[in-house]
Formats: structure tokens, sequence, C-alpha cells
């Protein structure tokens, strides 16, 4: 029976350099599935290439030339020395290979535990491979059970309840303020890349008007097009505090851009109505003065990177929980494989009596023509609720988890014993 295998390397084994060597675009993750469909080792196969990890996940009946023609074709087809990856890379079967694959999926087993996009990377490289016909009983059961436990973990863990980057906390550090983030209008300073991160994240939190500042306009107006915004002049960030809930700022400012004084003279013609800053920018942007004045509030990225580091502890703890329920889902997921041995010797002995049922049923009738249809209906249904009661004790003997260690001996006896391979 065919064996579940994966092999591959990740943040964990090689440096991002290597990582980069081996990793496959979408043409290349479709050339190499069709190169392995051909191979008379692999019977299923799909390929998981991020920017953290590339894994090939396999299913195999000899697993040494599977996995050496998997390292050839990374070899090969990346023009790299296997001598220069074969030492990052890791290779896992059965419980090891499934067990990954669930915690992958979960995001126990990510750079930063708990972060959502890999569950959606591993159902993208699934169903390429449904796509290009490479993934069969094996890998179909494991996937769609991967699916199911990674959901679980989610929601029955809080693993990604808590913000663990600068541009998520600051956006939900806002929600707590505000209560809600629906229709506050917020000022983006500078063109930073985690200040255009907190601005997405913000979007998802459906807010109103987005106005745009940087000390290049035309820069500024691009920015602002691409969140549906309004570019604003530099010289008139002071003027639009007037008007926004939140300012996201991050400048290479070597002074503050608004400083208290600013601010104090602003908050009289809002009446005192939450301004709340965002000052991602090292050295700051923002005077931190500011947060002494009435509904001020004043979040620099030391404060963030605080609130971050409890965030992560605060998910550490929850992945606990998420091993516990990847560990209990690996024992099930074995139950059905080793299930799977069972199931054709059960066909072949129900198939058997029925054979033998059906051969004696036509020799009995044939000599008892005066009975109608409706008797010789009830014949035939006395002979298959026969073969049912014989066939139960049996059946559930050979699927039992209790025979898991004499399966085989039991499968072997009653081929025997029944003359299933003659």
């Amino acid at each position: 029976m065919d064996e579940i295998v994966l092999l591959g390397i990740n943040h964990k084994t090689a440096p991002i350099e290597l990582r980069e060597c081996l990793a496959f675009s979408n043409e290349e993750t479709l050339a190499a599935l069709e190169t392995f469909k051909a191979s008379p080792t692999i019977s299923e196969v799909m390929v998981i290439s991020t920017c953290n990890r590339v894994e090939i996940l396999l299913a195999t009946g000899n697993k040494t030339s599977a996995t050496e023609t998997a390292k050839t074709y990374l070899s090969d087809s990346k023009k790299l020395p296997v001598a220069k990856f074969e030492k990052a890379l890791y290779t896992l079967c059965g419980d090891e290979a499934v067990r990954h694959i669930f915690r992958v999926a979960s995001s126990l087993d990510s750079m930063m535990v708990g972060e959502p996009q890999i569950l959606g990377q591993i159902k993208e490289a699934y169903n390429t491979a449904t796509l290009k016909k490479t993934s069969g009983v094996l890998l179909n059961r494991l996937l769609h059970r991967t699916f199911f436990v990674a959901k679980r973990v989610r929601s029955e863990t809080g693993i990604g309840d808590h913000a663990v980057s600068i541009s998520y906390a600051a956006i939900e550090l806002g929600k707590k303020i505000f209560g809600s983030l629906a229709g506050k209008k917020a000022l983006l300073i500078g063109a930073g890349e985690m200040a255009e991160l907190a601005v997405e994240h913000l979007l998802r939190n459906k807010p109103g008007d987005i106005l745009v500042a940087n000390r290049t306009f035309e820069r500024g107006v691009k920015l602002a097009q691409k969140f549906n915004g309004q570019a604003v002049r530099f010289e008139e960030i002071i003027d639009c505090l007037q008007l926004v809930d939140i300012i996201i700022s991050s400048t290479g400012s070597p002074d503050f851009i608004i400083t208290r004084d600013q601010v104090k003279g602003i908050m009289r013609i809002r009446r005192n109505r939450p301004l709340f800053f965002i000052d991602i920018a090292v050295p700051r942007d923002i005077d931190p003065a500011i947060n002494r004045l009435t509904n001020s509030y004043v979040y620099d990225i030391d404060d963030l990177q605080g609130i971050i580091k409890e965030n992560i502890e605060e998910r550490d703890r929850e992945a606990i929980k998420g091993e516990r329920i990847v560990d209990e889902s690996v024992i099930h997921f074995r139950q059905w494989y080793e299930s799977l041995d069972v199931v054709p010797t059960i066909v072949a002995l129900r198939d058997k009596m029925d054979s033998i049922a059906k051969t004696e049923i036509k020799k009995t009738l044939q000599s008892l023509s005066h009975l109608s249809d409706q008797d010789r209906q009830a014949i035939t249904r006395m002979a298959n609720a026969m073969i049912n009661k014989i066939l139960h004790d049996p059946t559930r003997l050979l699927k039992s988890n209790e025979s898991h260690g004499e399966r085989h001996e039991y499968l072997d006896i009653t081929r025997k014993l029944f003359g299933l391979d003659e």
C-alpha cells in the first residue's frame, strides 16, 4: 500500500537565499507535477511553494526511489547540485508527514504562529494538484482532513486573535479606542511600507475618507489612488487634523511633523472628538507630549512592539491547544489509513459469499418452479440477510482498532480460509 511522504525545506532549515533558489513559480509547479505524474514510483503528488517553504507531498509505494526522484528533479530543474541543499532537506513519512502538513496548515509551523496566509496557499497548491489530476485517494483525504484540522485550530484556540505585526497592532488599538473604525477618516503621512500596511488593515474596517500627505505631491497622488483616497499637500496637514480621526505617520523627517501646540488648538475646534496618532517613524514624527492632551492618543513603534510581545506570548500559549488538536487528528487519520488495508479483503469476502449464494439460489429455484415471484424474492432476501449476519463479526474484527497489531495476520488467515487469492 502507498505511503505518505513529505520532503522539503523551510525557514527553520534553510536561509532565504537557498529558499529562493528552490522556489517554484506557478508555471514551474505545473511542469513539476507533470514530471512527477510520469514517474513510476510516485502515485500522487502536490507541491507547496511559499516565501518560507518549498515542500513536495507525495504518495508512493517505494519511498527511497520516490525521494530520490524528487531530489533529482529539484537539482535538475533548479540547476543546483543536491549537495547544496541536501543538509537543509527534511524527509517525513507516515504519521510525521501527516502531522507536519496539519501543523503547517494550522500555522503552528509558521515563522509567525497564527498567521492566516499559509492555509490559503496550501488550498491553492491542492487545487493545482487536483486540476492536474496528481492527487488521488490518499492526498484527497489528507488535504480535506488538513483543512478541517486548520479550521478547528483557528476556531477552538485563540491562535489568530492577537495582533502580531506593527501595522495590524496599530489598527487593533484604534478599534479599542473608537469601538468601531467604520466611517472614521484617516490621514496617511509619508509613504513608509508599514504605514501602507496599516492603511490596508484599516480598509478592512470600512473607514471613511482617506487623505494622503507626502513631501513629493506626485507620490502622494499615486498612493491616494491606490486606496481610493485624496492627496493633500504637506502644508495642509494641520488643517486636515480638524477633519480626520486617525493619523498614521511614517516619514524620514528628523523633526516632529506635528507638535503638541498645533494639536491643542485643533482639539478646541474638534470639540475634543478623539484623535488617534500612530507614529511608525524612527525618529518619531509625532510629538509624544500630545498624549497629555484630552482625547489625544499617541502610540509610537515601541508602544506597539510591547503590545506585540504580549500577544506573541499569548499566541504561544494558545498554540499548545492547537498541538493537541493536531495530535488527535493524526491518530484519526492513521486509523482511516490502516482501514484501507482491510477494505479489499472485506469486499472480496462479500463478493465470494454473494457469488456462492446466487449460484445456490439459482439451482434451488430451478426445481421450485411453482413458487411465485414474491416467494423467490423472499428467498433471495433471506440469503442476503444470512450473508450479512455471517460477515458481521469477521468484518467488525478486521476493522476494529483493537486488532491493529495483529491485523495483517487476520487478513492473511481470512484470505486463506476463504480462498480469496485462488
